[in-house]
């Protein structure tokens, strides 16, 4: 994936709590997307598969009318891509998934995401030709409050080995953009700060 046909910001959807918020959930995401979000992660780990496909589908259906890709993170993404009608852009995977892959899971076609927090998941992520990952945490983040932040020195020193674009995560806000770029980030991932 080129890096210069990704965007500045990368949206992760927070968890829904349950399928039955999901028209609150949608409007949301709406919202996003109408305010200029590109690239979209609809990150819903614990909904049931079927729950999931649905909003899925709800949540492609908004992407497309935004110009927006979708990319999935459920446990199972690389199975539903292309499944149920759900043509999404692309997959995510865990650090603990992009460990374990020994090749890429999906074909060129589409986008594959991960997830890193050091070096070598970086470095591993370029072996298997992810298209973009993000590297966190950079700052203090409220979703993991006990991982230790990598700050802008470090965040910057891991993205000089990096292959691939690299997306800031942990607290980020639209005001970091900048000092993002200037460390190296292809742009800012972040659930509170786009949502």
């Amino acid at each position: 994936m080129n890096a210069h046909a990704l965007p500045d910001h990368y949206l992760i959807t927070p968890e829904p709590a349950c399928s039955a918020e999901r028209t609150a959930f949608m409007t949301r995401l709406a919202q996003a997307l109408s305010s200029g979000v590109r690239l979209v992660q609809l990150r819903a780990k614990s909904l049931s598969p079927e729950a999931y496909v649905c909003l899925a589908a709800d949540a492609l259906r908004l992407c497309r009318e935004h110009g927006a890709r979708l990319i999935l993170n459920p446990p199972a993404a690389a199975r539903l891509v292309g499944l149920a009608g759900i043509e999404a852009d692309g997959i995510h995977l865990s650090s603990v998934r992009l460990i374990t892959c020994r090749a890429r899971p999906v074909g060129p076609d589409r986008l594959l995401s991960a997830a890193c927090h050091n070096r070598e998941q970086l470095l591993h992520a370029g072996r298997i030709g992810a298209d973009l990952v993000t590297l966190s945490p950079v700052l203090p983040t409220a979703s993991h409050p006990e991982a230790t932040p990598l700050g802008w020195e470090g965040f910057a020193e891991l993205v000089s080995a990096a292959q691939v674009p690299v997306y800031a995560l942990g607290g980020m806000q639209t005001q970091h953009l900048a000092r993002a770029k200037e460390a190296g980030a292809q742009g800012i991932a972040a659930i509170r700060g786009l949502w």
